[in-house]
């Protein structure tokens, strides 16, 4: 079995609205200028280090924004141009909703049971409703019809709607999978949060968690309910990949991430013997460190030859007390032998670092075949995307341009390039 890293590219509406509490580094940068052209040539760049690397690598689609029918729920009428500028003379926080390039962050999509973990062996996915916040709740009815487009034969995939809303599930930002290897049957953490004193929400609720298990078929002995630790969401970690990542028998983890470790890594122990807990310390990276970096918001991947690469954001190289203990630790024998920094500094400021801005998916050969394929990636591939966005994709956005018309039809027109070039129909996704 293989892994397959879906990545989203990042939308030609890519702002810095600060919409997200509990982001520090989206409400930090709250008002800055984007630049949405140089912010999808990182994620194409990151995409083709991945293929460099042997591995193999997708795609998701940009949503179509602004999103005008979410605008017509609420009452505005008119033609597109009408509805959004009643909209931004209402209220300009309604546009930049409307405008927000987060579906770019696809580790919150979805959550991904391979077939080796659940009854029917069909991979799941359940799709996320990212219900606590309002810019992030309107995903999910395209996300779903991108993945049971990406993932369509019944015989191989299981694709679930959304939860209720008033269960907050975030996807796969909030869940580990570990396992002698990928195609080897494992167990699964899924971690979720308590408010804390700091007033941030915990976006991930227990009984979603719980909803999701049962919905994959999961073996309940196999599964593992954790709650983030409080100080984490406190310190701003608002899901659990920002301060822990597994991949096969490792876990890369903060000493603060969850709020019982012991018990989480007592589960790991007894039910994987073969598992590695690499543990990093408070004191030599703090919470704050590890958040301002995006330290474990790093993708942990196997590569080709059986040993592991940590791909990093290069503010971890620009943190001091994050790249000494990178570079003590991962130097060594241990089960990570290679650090690979990548730029993604657009996505960074916005608040999602390597693993934000992918969905892992392990499949057999079988289903890989049956994706379709016009979400796979290949360097010649990249290269057309590349071209595209340089010619299509908005050079800067600044906060008073979300309620600018030519911005407006500047962004219809990217994705309407990117669909075409791609072989997708607009009514697809």
């Amino acid at each position: 079995m293989r892994e397959i890293n879906f990545d989203g590219l990042v939308g030609p509406s890519h702002n810095y609205a600060g919409l997200s509490f509990g982001n520090l580094a989206a409400t930090n940068n709250a008002g800055a200028v984007s630049a949405p052209r140089a912010a999808a040539l990182q994620g194409i760049a990151k995409m083709r280090h991945m293929l460099d690397l042997g591995l193999t690598q997708g795609l998701f689609l940009p949503h179509d924004r602004p999103a005008v029918g979410w605008l017509r729920e609420l009452g505005f009428s008119g033609d597109d141009d009408a509805v959004l500028a009643a909209a931004w003379a209402a209220d300009p926080t309604l546009i930049a909703t409307v405008s927000s390039a987060s579906p770019m962050w696809t580790a919150n999509a979805a959550t991904v049971s391979p077939a080796p973990d659940t009854a029917d062996e069909r991979c799941h996915l359940s799709v996320a409703n990212l219900s606590t916040m309002p810019h992030r709740s309107i995903e999910h009815p395209q996300t779903v019809r991108q993945l049971r487009l990406a993932f369509g034969d019944p015989a191989h995939f299981a694709v679930h709607d959304a939860l209720p809303a008033a269960l907050g599930d975030e996807g796969a930002a909030n869940h580990m999978r570990m396992a002698p290897r990928h195609g080897a049957r494992g167990i699964e953490l899924f971690v979720y949060g308590e408010r804390s004193a700091s007033g941030f929400p915990a976006r991930q609720h227990r009984s979603a968690s719980a909803a999701v298990a049962r919905r994959h078929g999961l073996d309940p002995a196999d599964v593992l309910l954790v709650q983030q630790s409080v100080a984490a969401i406190a310190a701003g970690a608002f899901h659990n990949d920002v301060v822990a990542v597994a991949n096969e028998t490792v876990l890369f983890t903060h000493e603060q991430a969850f709020e019982d470790p012991a018990d989480v890594y007592a589960f790991i122990r007894a039910r994987l013997p073969e598992a590695v807990i690499v543990e990093v310390p408070a004191v030599r990276v703090s919470l704050a460190a590890a958040i301002k970096s995006y330290l474990f918001n790093s993708q942990l991947v196997t590569l080709p030859d059986g040993t592991m690469a940590l791909i990093v954001p290069g503010e971890c190289r620009e943190t001091p007390e994050v790249w000494a203990w990178l570079q003590e630790t991962i130097a060594g024998n241990g089960p990570i032998r290679r650090v690979e920094v990548m730029s993604l500094r657009e996505s960074m400021r916005n608040g999602g670092g390597p693993a934000c801005l992918r969905l892992r998916v392990v499949v057999d050969d079988a289903a890989h075949a049956a994706i379709d394929p016009r979400f796979l990636l290949d360097p010649a591939k990249c290269d057309r995307l590349a071209a595209l966005i340089e010619r299509h994709w908005p050079e800067s956005i600044a906060p008073a341009d979300l309620g600018d018309p030519a911005l407006w039809r500047q962004c219809g027109t990217a994705r309407a390039a990117l669909l075409e070039t791609l072989g997708f129909a607009a009514d697809e996704v």
